[in-house]
């Protein structure tokens, strides 16, 4: 086993049952396969291939780093990196040569350092310390909203004009709920992680009849590589659109027409924001918690149905509460779908770059200005560049953490993109029609 040198193909299994081993990017960058994963942390190199599977963040998220430096995206998931030492420690099977550098390909180590020390810098400013008074006032709020809807259906009847407000007031509590939720799945309300793991159960569950693993499955993947290809499941369209500048030229060449793409930012406003969460969740979000026996979680949802229904089947019957519920997930999936894609669908949207954690969130969030209002209405996402470099901090610090953040980004040149709301809904529709033209022009001429 040679030091930094070729290791070879007979070796490499008596190697990953043993540490001390010295390795190089290029040993490491071949144990990229399904059955065969390596990646590197803080120079220490690990054999994640079966850990893959019980990692609780799904096995997605991590084989995603397969064959790379996971150094940065294991400091923004993990808030007690301690705690996740024990895991790690028999995973372990040597370090990185001391030829080798720290970083892997071409990523920018002096972004990478700089940026690790502002993530020093606003710790020690206690931005990752959480008001627990912001998330009950707001937890307050969704029950307040849930209790005088009922209440004003049941003593003033189920008319048109109530059952309306009362669609918007339910619409609104459950968009808010996915908001919190969000809070908790990302670990940013508790020091413990336990207690954040319980209470979104409790939210997601209870409150909004998901899964807390099915979403942490999923959102983690979004955060670990943001609008990439094959590895971010938001961006995976099933063919109903094509994304950014490179997909709709290699659907145009393979002429690929599963849909009239240069008409999707015409048709996207009557697929993706009335359909998303009353069609595709729920039935993806159900299937997947049969289908992988998670009892937990569905026992959870349950609770949420079994309240819906015997609160409203009373007042609508049985069909009523039925429509009921999906025109409040109607409503609701048109404010997810803006919130979410004004901050995403109008950035760059490719395939693998390997890029390090700064200059690939930057390249693939953006802001939406500050106000009390759009901060409400999106959940803080209007802050989604600092979200997303660091997921695990209370939203509520966001604001602080910016005007840093900006000036990390001036210093090495990185567009920092801060929008209006309004011009933030425009681009999403600007850039479906961008990338739908691109389509077309390929599809005629290539």
């Amino acid at each position: 086993m040679g030091r930094g040198g070729q290791l070879k193909e007979t070796d490499r299994e008596t190697v990953s049952e043993k540490t001390g081993g010295v390795y190089t990017w290029e040993q490491v960058q071949s144990h990229t396969s399904k059955n065969d994963q390596w990646l590197v942390i803080d120079r220490k190199v690990y054999n994640i291939t079966k850990w893959a599977k019980r990692h609780p963040g799904g096995f997605r998220v991590i084989s995603h780093y397969a064959g790379e430096d996971a150094s940065e995206p294991f400091s923004a998931f993990h808030p007690d990196p301690k705690f996740v030492q024990k895991f790690l420690k028999p995973l372990l099977i040597g370090e990185l040569a001391e030829t080798e550098p720290s970083q892997d390909r071409s990523k920018n180590a002096t972004i990478m350092q700089d940026f690790k020390a502002l993530r020093a810098q606003v710790k020690k400013q206690g931005l990752f310390d959480a008001r627990p008074s912001f998330f009950l006032l707001h937890l307050g709020h969704i029950l307040l909203l849930e209790v005088l809807a009922y209440l004003i259906l049941l003593q003033w009847g189920t008319g048109w004009t109530l059952t309306l407000l009362c669609s918007v007031m339910l619409a609104t509590a459950q968009a808010q709920a996915g908001w919190l939720q969000h809070d908790f799945g990302h670990l940013s309300v508790f020091k413990k992680s336990k207690w954040n793991h319980i209470v979104h159960k409790f939210v997601i569950g209870h409150l909004k009849g998901a899964s807390a693993n099915w979403w942490n499955h999923r959102h983690f993947q979004h955060h670990a590589k943001p609008n990439t290809f094959m590895k971010d499941p938001d961006i995976y369209m099933l063919d109903i659109f094509v994304l950014g500048k490179t997909q709709p030229v290699e659907y145009g060449m393979k002429k690929i027409k599963t849909m009239p793409y240069n008409h999707q930012h015409k048709y996207f406003f009557f697929v993706a924001p009335p359909l998303l969460i009353p069609v595709f969740y729920n039935f993806n979000i159900m299937k997947t918690m049969i289908s992988r026996r998670d009892w937990v979680d569905l026992s959870w949802a349950m609770t949420f149905y079994l309240r819906y229904f015997y609160c409203y089947v009373p007042l609508y019957g049985v069909f009523g509460s039925i429509a009921f519920y999906l025109f409040i997930r109607f409503l609701e999936s048109h404010w997810f779908v803006w919130m979410t894609q004004m901050s995403h669908l109008p950035m760059e949207i490719d395939h693998e770059k390997q890029q390090d954690w700064l200059t690939m969130q930057l390249q693939t969030t953006c802001n939406v200005e500050q106000s009390f209002f759009n901060d409400w209405l999106s959940g803080h996402l209007n802050f989604q560049i600092e979200h997303h470099l660091f997921p695990t901090m209370p939203r509520h610090n966001y604001y602080l953490a910016a005007p840093q953040v900006q000036q990390l980004c001036e210093k090495h040149g990185i567009p920092y993109q801060m929008k209006t709301m309004w011009q933030g809904l425009v681009d999403v529709v600007k850039c479906l029609k961008t990338s739908g033209d691109l389509w077309l022009d390929a599809y005629l001429h290539k």
